[in-house]
């Protein structure tokens, strides 16, 4: 705001001043015939403050800091902008620095992979050896038992043949025609066995006096008996055993 003048505020006091006087001087003495009549006090007032008002300067007009541009008549006032600070430059990325990173995350993907695969070769690393490991447990077991087995055999076997032995001991013993009439009588695969085992000077009385077709018969059977005991490989050799 401006600051107001003091010589218009003294200019009015003054004429304030006279019109009182004026007018208190008015009601002590009558006025003059032809004389225009003295104003009223609310008139002189606004004499007083209209020629004030005149000789005051008039106020500096300040421009309108919000809208610069004049409003059109009729068009509504555009809506003020917000201030907005200027926006910093963004830097550019560096294109080896994406590259090393690209480089880098395949690299990370490809470790990972190696060492996932690393974790399923473990894995089955420790299942292969711990089937090895049973398996060779069950090969151990299995060879125990086969040992087991073959000496069951052995000792069946001896015991087998220390029973043809005594029987053999017992032909052996009696006169060559009393064991050849039994011999004539006994299914051939027992008189074959009792016969190989007998001793040759024992055997030959006995088979003299064996019915003749026996005889024939026993010393045919006798011979691929030999013969099949001498390939332990043959066919009929199982077979044989068995009887």
């Amino acid at each position: 705001m401006s600051r107001p003048r003091l010589l218009p505020l003294l200019m009015l006091s003054g004429g304030l001043l006279a019109g009182c006087k004026l007018l208190a001087l008015g009601q002590a003495v009558e006025w003059p015939a032809g004389l225009p009549g003295i104003p009223s006090m609310g008139r002189l007032d606004g004499m007083l403050i209209a020629s004030a008002t005149a000789s005051a300067p008039p106020a500096p007009v300040s421009p309108d800091p919000v809208s610069p541009n004049p409003v059109q008549h009729g068009a509504a006032p555009a809506a003020a902008k917000p201030s907005t600070a200027p926006a910093m430059p963004v830097p550019e990325p560096d294109p080896v620095s994406i590259a090393e990173r690209a480089v880098l995350e395949s690299l990370r993907e490809r470790r990972g992979q190696l060492e996932r695969r690393e974790q399923a070769l473990a894995a089955r690393e420790a299942v292969l050896a711990a089937a090895e490991s049973r398996l060779k447990s069950r090969l151990d077991e299995m060879a125990a038992l086969q040992a087991r087995l073959e000496k069951l055999e052995q000792s069946r076997n001896e015991r087998e043949e220390a029973g043809w032995r005594g029987l053999v001991k017992t032909y052996e013993t009696m006169r060559p025609r009393d064991a050849a009439a039994v011999f004539d009588e006994l299914d051939m695969p027992v008189l074959v066995r009792i016969v190989d085992r007998m001793r040759e000077a024992k055997a030959a009385p006995v088979l003299g006096a064996m019915r003749p077709d026996r005889a024939r018969l026993l010393t045919a059977e006798l011979a691929r008996h030999r013969s099949r005991a001498n390939d332990p490989d043959g066919p009929d050799n199982s077979q044989d055993a068995r009887r």
